[in-house]
């Protein structure tokens, strides 16, 4: 009887050490990511502001008493390099998570704001509110340009687009029980439908109005200023610290929903209310830098590849590995030719190949479970 139980504290022992070093191993991936991402956000920060060295950079950022106040490098940095990478970090930690979420909730390996149509939704409502609601404003004779002079109107009215992209998804799961497959082919449908609704506002305003929608499109790190970084800032916070607190329930519903209800879940409001935060964060995104597509997809999935599903680690990773994509795809479009690319085209150049991966993966795994 003492052999027995000794094998038995012996196993569990082992069960127990092999789970403390699993999780130390996570922890630690978790940290080397927020290494990199510090890293990776001073030095995309240094190659856009060019020839200031390190030490200038440094009493720019942290001493703005300096003497160096005087110079325009002090303008270059706080109005336009800073926010840059702010913006970054903020979109990066808002898309990867949002993803992440996503793709559990619907249990969904493909889902994301983008592949689903929500950011489309995004976009249609925020145009609309650019041109038709008068929260922007179009200035300038030869080269047409865009100034959001009303954000609050065209984060709610995106916001609201993207509520209805959402409630049509959440018919779908809790209707029709759609497959993952479908959901995909749901959400092409949605971005159309969306896309057509963006081309009528371009084909009934004038020239300047389409040139400065067709600009706004494209998915880029320039456009918010500190007031709209500030917004998106604490938005962002309070949703992302409930996605977080939430970790446990989102573990509890990968194993199934009749397992999470037995945990005392409430599964469909959780469902209701994961998705609805989802969407304000990609509305908020969408309305101040335009649509920036597939990093919900690649944050989450690299992650997973790493780190398996517990969302206890695979939230905060999807949020420094989806900022990391951002910063680095924006550095190289603004640096790698002589003219600039927007942030969106890269991510778009990333994610394509990766959403084409995914869905012959799928294929292949149920082709081999048939």
């Amino acid at each position: 009887m003492n052999d027995v139980l000794d094998k038995v504290v012996i196993r569990s022992k082992i069960g127990i050490d092999g789970y403390i070093a699993h999780s130390k191993r996570k922890s630690l991936f978790l940290a080397v990511l927020l290494v990199l991402l510090v890293v990776t956000s001073i030095a995309v920060l240094k190659i856009d502001v060019g020839t200031i060295t390190f030490s200038e950079l440094a009493r720019i950022v942290f001493d703005k008493e300096s003497p160096l106040n005087e110079k325009v490098d002090v303008i270059l940095v706080w109005n336009l390099y800073l926010p840059r990478i702010i913006s970054g970090l903020l979109a990066g930690f808002v898309l990867g998570i949002a993803g992440a979420v996503m793709q559990c909730v619907l249990r969904n390996p493909l889902g994301s704001p983008y592949t689903l149509g929500i950011s489309n939704a995004a976009a249609f409502g925020a145009s609309l509110g650019i041109v038709a609601l008068g929260g922007g404003m179009i200035v300038g004779q030869s080269h047409a340009s865009i100034v959001i002079n009303n954000p609050y109107l065209v984060t709610i009215s995106a916001f609201s687009w993207s509520l209805i992209a959402t409630g049509i998804i959440i018919l779908l799961v809790k209707i029709t029980k759609v497959s993952p497959e479908t959901m995909v082919l749901a959400g092409v449908a949605l971005s159309s439908i969306f896309s057509a609704g963006i081309s009528m506002l371009q084909y009934i305003y004038n020239d300047y109005a389409l040139s400065a929608i067709v600009f706004w499109q494209f998915g880029s790190l320039g456009k918010a200023p500190w007031n709209e970084l500030t917004i998106l800032a604490v938005v962002s916070s309070a949703t992302i610290l409930y996605f977080l607190w939430k970790r446990w329930d989102y573990n509890a519903l990968d194993a199934g929903d009749d397992v999470a209800r037995s945990l005392g879940i409430d599964v469909n409001w959780l469902r209701i209310i994961t998705l609805f935060l989802a969407a304000l964060l990609t509305s908020v995104v969408v309305s101040f830098m335009g649509i920036i597509a597939f990093v919900g997809l690649l944050g989450p999935h690299i992650v997973r590849m790493f780190l398996g599903n517990d969302h206890r680690y695979v939230l905060p990773g999807s949020m420094m590995l989806g900022a990391m994509i951002l910063l680095l795809s924006d550095c190289i479009g603004q640096n790698l030719m002589a003219f600039t690319l927007p942030v969106g085209i890269i991510t778009s150049f990333l994610g394509g190949p990766l959403f084409l991966y995914l869905l012959i993966r799928g294929y292949r795994r149920k082709k081999v479970e048939a």
